[in-house]
């Protein structure tokens, strides 16, 4: 994450999760940031501008005719380093895509030449309207960056993806964003894999393991926000899938190795996140294995499952980029990144991105904590416990300057 002070503006909009961007407006203040809050007149009937006047140390106005002298709907959006719009309701993205300016937020959105960075938030059903998808496609398409609603709990009984990102998250977005903005990955082509592959024992059972798909996932969107033209290949993930990307859905590790090998020929970078499961059933059952009479478990025999990476890394072309993902414990022989090492060894990729995953440290977390190791020498960049989209943004800060 950056750590240059920034002019934020921080836009509001009208929609029942304005009282969390208080934490927000919060976050980034005590990160040494000058903020400018501009909320939308609906915004005020949920937060008013006493709080925001307070928590952030400058003037709120939601008004284009306030402080007429200084003109705002100008200055404000010029003169901003970032601007971060949360909660993005509807509205508020149907009128940002179709450049209506009839408040003070949308003057700024329109003459902002800075990164602009959209959290939505709504209801399940608003938020999978045509409508609001073709106009998050138009302010992604102009280079703002639209982050994936968070899938919970919503206003009253209703639950389902609509809820805003957490404020943690929308920082941690982005101020990564505001590090990156020369869109180094534009004209690039990447694919991408995430999650955990299943390999099917019965109709009922199968072999798999714990990956979320959510560090994948936080890559792709990465890249996308970095300008790439991104190829999302999904195992089974509970990260919500992005938009913006061409997403392809397998289930086990021979349909990740068929999808893979139909693109990787058009790609410059490949990054194996998905957890390709090491072990599938050398015979699969029609039907259910029932319990035997005779209380005793079933042989189940295995057989190893393709080696996706090293193929890759065998057949890549001269341009292409290869990292490789290593989800390690340490032992008795050797810690997590020696054994990260030797596998970069007998991989062969250009880099691999190893992460401890000793109990909870990163399976299903919003966190992770990983170090990147590069082929050819012994350089090895770690990096902290962060979000997981900064650890994507730590990846392709490396990936980026070493593409031919």
């Amino acid at each position: 994450m950056t750590t240059k002070s920034l002019n934020i503006v921080l836009g509001v909009g009208g929609g029942i999760a304005a009282y969390k961007v208080a934490a927000l407006l919060r976050t980034l203040t005590e990160a040494g940031h000058d903020v400018r809050v501009v909320p939308t007149p609906s915004a005020l009937k949920f937060v008013g501008t006493a709080t925001w006047e307070a928590l952030s140390g400058n003037p709120v106005t939601a008004e284009v005719w306030d402080n007429v002298s200084e003109v705002p709907h100008v200055t404000i959006g010029k003169n901003a380093d970032l601007i971060i719009v949360a909660p993005a309701t509807a509205d508020l993205l149907s009128r940002a895509a179709h450049g209506a300016a009839n408040d003070l937020l949308t003057n700024v959105l329109l003459t902002a030449t800075c990164p602009v960075v959209y959290a939505p938030a709504m209801h399940t059903e608003m938020w999978l309207n045509a409508a609001t998808q073709s106009n998050v496609d138009i302010l992604r398409s102009r280079g703002a960056v639209v982050l994936e609603p968070a899938n919970g709990r919503l206003t009253g009984d209703d639950s389902g993806p609509g809820r805003m990102p957490e404020p943690e998250h929308i920082a941690a977005a982005a101020l990564a964003l505001a590090s990156t903005t020369q869109r180094d990955l534009n004209g690039r082509r990447v694919l991408v894999t995430a999650g955990g592959t299943r390999e099917n024992l019965d109709p009922v059972r199968f072999i798999g393991n714990r990956s979320s798909g959510k560090q994948g996932v936080a890559i792709a969107q990465a890249a996308r926000d970095r300008g790439a033209d991104v190829t999302l290949v999904c195992a089974n993930v509970t990260a919500p899938v992005p938009s913006g990307v061409t997403v392809l859905h397998v289930e086990t590790g021979q349909e990740l190795k068929a999808a893979v090998e139909a693109h990787i020929a058009q790609v410059d970078v490949i990054v194996m996140a998905a957890a390709v499961a090491d072990f599938a059933p050398a015979h699969v059952s029609d039907v259910k294995i029932k319990k035997s009479d005779d209380g005793l478990a079933p042989t189940i025999e295995l057989v190893r499952t393709p080696d996706i990476l090293t193929g890759i890394v065998a057949n890549k072309l001269a341009h292409q980029f290869v990292v490789g993902f290593a989800a390690e414990t340490g032992d008795s022989q050797a810690s997590v990144v020696e054994h990260g090492r030797a596998k970069l060894a007998r991989k062969g990729c250009d880099a691999l991105v190893v992460n401890d995953v000793t109990g909870d440290k990163a399976f299903g977390s919003d966190k992770n904590e990983v170090t990147i190791l590069l082929k050819g020498d012994a350089h090895e960049v770690h990096v902290p416990r962060a979000s997981k989209v900064e650890i994507a943004n730590a990846l392709w800060d490396l990936v980026a300057p070493a593409l031919k």
